[in-house]
């Protein structure tokens, strides 16, 4: 009886030290030896930039003086004519204004889309590839060919996408977090992610994060471990339009263990308990 309680109690604290989530497991960015800095001791801050792909939806603004044109290069529908503030006029802009995936009804009717061989249809203008190419490609071209029809540096062509939408997916700590998010930023990383999302409650295998990422030739998925500073290196640290995140539960906590100190140390004793009440009923018979 003694050895079993032995090993009873040598089961139980194998128990709880393998189910319980450590501070390892929670923190985010650790020192790593693998991480790169420059000579400076800073960390390379090299942001992807972002390549129009099939499907995306862009917003397109031609701003001019106040007695330009510029509807004749969209639609006269979407033109809107200066207004006076005093002795001084706003400028004019013709513009569509669009969400890059989903959104409102307006912006989808009126956005630039990129249709199924991957170029953009801007009235005045006519067909012009976009897939693979940078908005700040696309815009260079879009204004060299609005310069053919307006005096130098009177125009500006303003070529977006409408904010970042990103997609999250997962165990979040505050309630409906997860879903689309849309972040009206030119950068964003996934850390400044998580915070606008309220952070991550300890379910979340920090150390497994999924990244989808969709590019025009496919989709790639990469692994972020965020409880390594060396994170920060990676192409995927900084967040895309499109982007799906998925916060991976983790397996201490799958099995009823490890959300809460206290959870873990209560479910351990009521497992030991209950092996004991078994065992003493069935030595009694």
């Amino acid at each position: 009886m003694k050895n079993y309680y032995k090993l009873s109690f040598s089961i139980f604290i194998l128990l709880l030290l393998s189910s319980c989530v450590t501070k390892k497991d929670l923190r985010y960015l650790q020192p790593s030896e693998s991480l790169t800095i420059d000579e400076e001791g800073l960390v390379p801050y090299d942001v992807p930039a972002y390549r129009v792909t099939k499907g995306d939806i862009l917003t397109l603004n031609v701003v001019t003086t106040p007695t330009g044109d510029a509807a004749q290069f969209y639609s006269s529908l979407n033109a809107t004519t200066g207004t006076s503030v005093g002795t001084s006029q706003l400028p004019q802009v013709a513009s569509s204004s669009s969400n890059s995936t989903g959104g409102s009804a307006t912006y989808y009717l009126n956005g630039l889309k990129v249709d199924s061989n991957g170029d953009v249809n801007i009235f005045g203008i006519g067909y012009m590839k976009a897939e693979g190419r940078t908005l700040e490609d696309m815009t260079k071209e879009i204004q060299e060919r609005v310069n053919e029809n307006f005096l130098q540096g009177k125009s500006e062509v303003r070529l977006n996408l409408d904010g970042i939408r990103y997609f999250m997916l997962g165990d979040m700590e505050t309630i409906n977090v997860t879903g689309e998010k849309v972040a009206y930023m030119t950068q964003l990383n996934i850390m400044q992610a998580i915070a606008l999302a309220g952070g991550l409650n300890r379910t979340v295998d920090r150390k497994s994060v999924t990244i989808h990422r969709k590019y025009p030739e496919g989709i790639k998925t990469a692994k972020l471990d965020l409880t390594r500073e060396d994170a920060m290196n990676s192409p995927y640290y900084w967040i895309q339009n499109g982007d799906i995140i998925y916060f991976n539960t983790n397996a201490k906590s799958i099995n009823g263990f490890g959300k809460e100190p206290i959870q873990t140390l209560t479910t351990g004793v009521t497992v030991l308990t209950s092996l004991l009440s078994i065992y003493l009923i069935l030595t009694r018979l």
